[in-house]
């Protein structure tokens, strides 16, 4: 009997990283509407960030920079969205931390002049003393999302973001964290401090805070008006 010749490392890591992305691509095709926004090999589409691809992931590597009017932690894209589902995959590290940017401008404080969704390690000890709005799933210090749908540090979670008009709902593995209407929210100091909130339109981003997030399966819907 013949044994077949053992493959070496580098080939089982390609033959990994091409099935990833195969599957990633027959993901999006398979789900109506949807398209992908990340092609597994490179940042075409996006734009910014010190963000980078590995093993068909998009990843925020740890010291990539801090969000807010630091443009160097924030990938944007280069297409505006309006109304849409976006759905992806992350994994944190311990203590990770990171944001998805909605309806975002060219440049300014993503967290105040666009919105953000928080992606953060909930249970870390660093994170304990957080207010409500600023755990995983909220809208960042404006809407407070419900705990205990991530899973921990190491595996990977699944989020689903609609934004409809002014409705935002985050859903993550499954459980939906957040349903708010923007319309809702009638503080007057917040509204101050969020500007972002009234914008219709804007690109999408991730948010980074110098902690290794990683990122794939990367799709979206947009919902024509």
């Amino acid at each position: 009997m013949i044994s077949e010749p053992r493959r070496s490392t580098k080939a089982v890591a390609t033959a990994l990283i091409l099935a990833g992305l195969a599957a990633g691509v027959a993901l999006a095709e398979t789900e109506k509407g949807f398209v992908s926004l990340f092609n597994g090999k490179d940042l075409t589409g996006w734009r910014g960030g010190k963000y980078e691809v590995e093993d068909g992931m998009l990843v925020c590597p740890k010291d990539g920079g801090r969000t807010a009017s630091v443009r160097g932690g924030s990938l944007l894209t280069v297409k505006e969205y309006a109304d849409f589902v976006l759905r992806f995959e992350f994994r944190l590290e311990p203590g990770g931390n990171n944001g998805v940017g909605i309806r975002e401008p060219d440049k300014g404080n993503f967290s105040y002049d666009g919105i953000e969704i928080q992606i953060l390690d909930n249970d870390a000890p660093k994170h304990a003393n957080l207010r409500p709005a600023q755990y995983h799933g909220s809208i960042y210090d404006v809407v407070a999302a419900k705990r205990g749908a991530t899973k921990p540090p190491g595996e990977w979670n699944r989020e689903e973001i609609l934004a409809d008009g002014r409705q935002i709902k985050v859903t993550v593995n499954g459980q939906v964290i957040v349903d708010a209407n923007l319309d809702d929210i009638k503080d007057p100091e917040v509204l101050k401090h969020h500007p972002g909130l009234a914008r219709t339109t804007g690109r999408l981003g991730f948010l980074g805070h110098g902690d290794r997030v990683e990122f794939r399966n990367i799709r979206i819907k947009e919902l024509k008006k």
